[in-house]
This record gives structure tokens, sequence and C-alpha cells, in this order.
């Protein structure tokens, strides 16, 4: 157990240099990207891709994986909105509601996966073409503007200091994500639903055996999965000025690359929440940074792709090297 660790620290020790390779790279040669601001955008756009990673790493830790988080995190984005237009719902209780939705769409995943034995592929995929064709079906609906009633909740990652240009924006957002991926590493690690969510990727034939309920934990696994989908679509409406109907697919990529870049195994078994905010951010700085430095959107997919083969390759050697120490 104690090796296993020492591998993951050393794949988040790598993770945190290629961070701080591709800040200084930016810094030098990006006027831009030196710029108080645009840090603050960098950090506006990572929240969602990180929340939704924090959930989408336990199913992936159970050899499983969630396609409808980026679908689902619009979705329920939409749906609220529509209800503080159409119905003056207030925005806390359209917050709330979020969470709740992803929530149902993650037990139902859970069902589907843990208790009728279906594929995860197969199964979010199906509900990631549900959330996008709900989506589909609801008009634009922007959620109220910093000059409406309830405006205050496009500000509720930032704590601001002073008024006009002397303002000072705080990124509390990047905060609160750290304290969730602090949370969700101790629940990972010293809990027991952590340490039976880890041992249903590693062998679910021995954890069935064991007499443990795996139905239940395989379950939660994703009703945690889509909880975290709720909280990126709080996230997602708070800093994208209109939400477009039908949009969402391809979202959760950043999000699962993030995870499996962070250290977590691609067949399952172990895993990190600490270093899934490290490979999360090595894809943020991709997708946001590549364009400082003079770079097309292209390039930000092309060398995702590269990174994500390096994290695989990673991973098979991992094991390679478990097996012959066993």
């Amino acid at each position: 157990m104690t090796k296993k660790k020492s591998i993951l620290a050393d794949q988040r020790v790598i993770v945190c240099l290629v961070i701080a390779a591709l800040v200084i790279i930016y810094f030098i040669f990006s006027p831009e990207f030196r710029q108080y601001s645009s840090i603050l955008s960098m950090l506006d756009f990572s929240y969602y891709d990180i929340l939704m990673a924090i959930g989408v790493t336990f199913p992936l830790i159970t050899a499983g994986v969630d396609l409808s988080i980026g679908t689902g995190m619009v979705c329920y984005a939409l749906i609220a909105g529509r209800l503080i237009r159409d119905f003056n719902l207030p925005v806390v209780l359209a917050m709330l509601l979020c969470v709740l939705m992803g929530c149902v769409v993650g037990f139902a995943n859970g069902f589907l996966i843990g208790v009728m034995n279906l594929p995860p592929f197969l199964a979010t995929l199906c509900t990631c073409m549900i959330t996008r064709g709900i989506g589909s079906m609801i008009m634009a609906t922007p959620w109220p503007t910093n000059k409406q009633p309830g405006g205050w909740f496009h500000s509720i990652f930032k704590l601001t200091f002073g008024t006009g240009r002397s303002a000072t924006k705080i990124p509390i957002g990047f905060v609160l994500v750290v304290l969730l991926v602090i949370l969700m590493e101790f629940v990972l690690n010293h809990t027991k639903f952590g340490r039976y969510t880890i041992a249903i990727g590693s062998n679910k034939e021995a954890v069935i055996l064991s007499g443990i309920n795996v139905k239940f934990y395989h379950v939660m696994a994703y009703v945690i999965c889509g909880c975290f989908a709720g909280l990126a679509a709080v996230a997602y409406a708070a800093v994208v000025p209109t939400i477009q109907p039908g949009t969402g697919a391809g979202l959760e990529l950043d999000a699962i690359g993030g995870v499996f870049v962070g250290g977590v195994s691609a067949r399952g078994g172990y895993g990190s929440v600490l270093g899934t905010l490290a490979g999360v951010m090595v894809i943020v700085l991709l997708k946001t940074g590549l364009p400082y430095v003079g770079l097309q959107a292209n390039w930000q997919q092309i060398i995702t792709g590269m990174v994500l083969i390096g994290a695989v390759m990673i991973d098979v050697a991992k094991r390679r090297r478990m097996a012959k120490e066993q």
C-alpha cells in the first residue's frame, strides 16, 4: 500500500512541475498573461472543470466513467435559469436545485451501472443524450445580470474590495474548490466509503465475496459525481453570460482528461483527488494559456491529447512495476 502511495505522490510532483513550467513559459512570452485580470479570468473558467473532475474521480476509481456530466451541467443550469426567469424562483433555491438534479441523474447512472450491471460507458452515454436533449428543449436563459435582483450570484467566486478602477478582486472561488478537494481527498482515503470505492475498482469480485454491499457504494460513487456536476452547473452559470441550449457535449472530456493526468488509473483501483486538481490545472492552462503565446485552439487539443497519452503510458509503467514487485 505504501508503494502505491509513493508512486502516486511521484506523479503528482511531475504534474506540479508541468504546471510550473507552463506558467513560467506563459509569463516569459506573454505580457497579457501576466496581467492580474487574465489570471482571474482563467480561474473563473476553471471552477466548473475542477468541480466536474472532483466528482468523476470516484466513478473512474471504480473502473467506470460518467459521460453525462458535461451535458448534465448545462441542462441543470438551463432549467434553473428558466425557473428564475419565468417563475421568479430565488437564486439560492435555483442553486440548490442544480445540485439536486445532479444527484438524481447521478443516482440514475449508479442504478443502471451498479444494480442493473449496464456497462458504464453505455449507461452514461444514454443519460448524456437525454440531458442534452432536455437542454435542447429549453430556450437560452441567462441567470440574473449584475444589475438585476440576484445579480450577486455572478460574484460568488470573487471578493471585491473598493469601487471603480481601484477595486481589487480576490478569487475566493479557488479557495472554495481547494477546500472541497481536501474534503473529498479525506473521504477517499479515510472513510469506509472511500476505501470501498477503491476496493471496487481494484477487485470487485473480492469485495462482493467479503459480504460488502457493493451495489450501494457503487451507486453512491455516481451520486457524488452527479452532486459535483450540479455544483459545476452553478459555477458555469456564474461565469457564462448566456447558456446555450443543446451544448455541453465534450465539456466532460477536460474533466476526465484532468483526472487521468492527475494519476487516477485508467483501469481503476487507485487515485487521488489532490492529483485530480493538479491534473485539471494542466488542462486548464493548456486550454486558456496557449492563445496567449500565439497558438491556435487546435494546438490545445493536440497537446492535450499528447499529455493524456503520456499519462496513460505512466499508468501502464506503474502497473508493470507493481506486478514485478509482487
